[in-house]
C-alpha cells in the first residue's frame, strides 16, 4: 500500500499533559526553570526536544513561542511574529540540514479540536528518518485564487482543498528574502485571525503546516471542525462554494 505508517506509543502518549480541557493543570511550559532538553532560545523562544516522543524512530521537538500561556499569534507584535516565523524556518533548516532526516515536519495545532494537547503557544518540528516524501502533499493543494501579493509572497485559498472547504496557502519566492519572511509571518498572523475572530463560522482549533517543496517552501493554514465524515470514510473532498466571499472578507478587512 502506497502510504506512510508509522507506529505510535500509546504509552508514551498517555504520560503526556493536557491542558486545553483540562485547565486546571499546571502548564510545563509555563515552568521554565524545569524545561529540559533545551537546545537554543531566542527572546522568550525557546526551541527543545520534546519529552514525550510518541512517534516511533523519529525525533520530536517543540518551539515555545512565548511566555504567555493564554496569548496567540493574533495578539503577537509585528516584531515577536516576524521574530519567531525567523527562528522556526531557522530551526527547521537546521534540521534538514543535519543529514538525520528524510524530511522534517513543522507545523502548529492550536484548540480542541486541532490534535493539540497544550494551550500554551507552540510549534513543533519532527524528523522522519524513513519517510515517502512524495506523498507528504501534492503541488495543486496549494492552487487557487489569489487574495493578495507583496514581496513576492502570495497568499491564497485552495480549490483543491487537501481535506476540504476552506485551506488558506501562503507561497513565498524561492529567493527568500528577509522581506519575504516578514511578509509570510504577516499573512500568517493575519488568516489565523481571520479564523479565530472574523470567519463565518468561528472556530478556536487550527492548523499551521510547512511544507517544502523542492526548495520553496509553502505555508498551510486551516480551521479545524470535525473532520467531514465523506472524507473520512471515501477520501471525496469539498471544496465551499462560499470561496469568494471569504476572498472578498479577507481583502476588505485586512487589504
Amino acid at each position: 500500500m502506497d502510504i506512510n505508517l508509522m507506529g505510535f506509543d500509546v504509552s508514551a502518549a498517555r504520560q503526556k499533559p493536557e491542558t486545553i480541557r483540562h485547565k486546571e493543570e499546571s502548564c510545563p511550559f509555563c515552568d521554565r526553570e524545569h524545561l529540559t532538553g533545551v537546545i537554543e532560545t531566542e527572546g522568550d523562544m525557546v526551541f527543545l526536544r520534546n519529552k514525550y516522543n510518541v512517534i516511533e524512530g523519529a525525533d520530536q521537538f517543540v518551539l515555545i513561542e512565548g511566555r504567555e500561556c493564554h496569548s496567540d499569534m493574533p495578539s503577537y507584535t509585528k516584531e515577536h511574529m516576524h521574530a519567531l516565523i525567523r527562528f522556526g524556518l531557522r530551526m527547521w533548516q537546521r534540521l534538514k540540514e543535519s543529514g538525520r532526516y528524510e524530511a522534517v515536519l513543522f507545523f502548529k495545532n492550536y484548540g480542541p479540536l486541532s490534535g493539540g494537547t497544550i494551550r500554551h503557544p507552540h510549534m513543533q518540528l519532527i524528523g522522519l528518518p524513513h519517510v515517502k516524501k512524495e506523498l507528504l502533499c501534492r503541488p495543486e493543494e496549494f492552487e487557487g485564487p489569489v487574495i493578495h501579493e507583496q514581496d513576492g509572497v502570495t497568499l491564497n485559498v485552495s480549490d483543491v482543498p487537501r481535506i476540504g472547504f476552506w485551506e488558506f496557502n501562503i507561497l513565498p519566492p524561492e529567493d527568500l528574502t528577509p522581506a519575504a519572511i516578514d511578509t509570510t509571518a504577516d499573512f500568517i498572523q493575519i488568516i489565523v485571525d481571520f479564523l479565530t475572530h472574523h470567519f463565518g463560522s468561528q472556530t478556536q482549533s487550527y492548523n499551521i503546516f510547512f511544507y517544502d517543496l523542492g526548495g520553496r517552501i509553502a505555508v498551510k493554514l486551516l480551521p479545524r471542525f470535525a473532520t467531514p465524515p465523506i472524507f473520512v470514510g471515501y477520501g471525496i473532498h469539498f471544496r465551499p462554494s462560499s470561496l469568494d466571499e471569504a476572498i472578498h472578507a479577507i481583502q476588505e478587512r485586512y487589504f
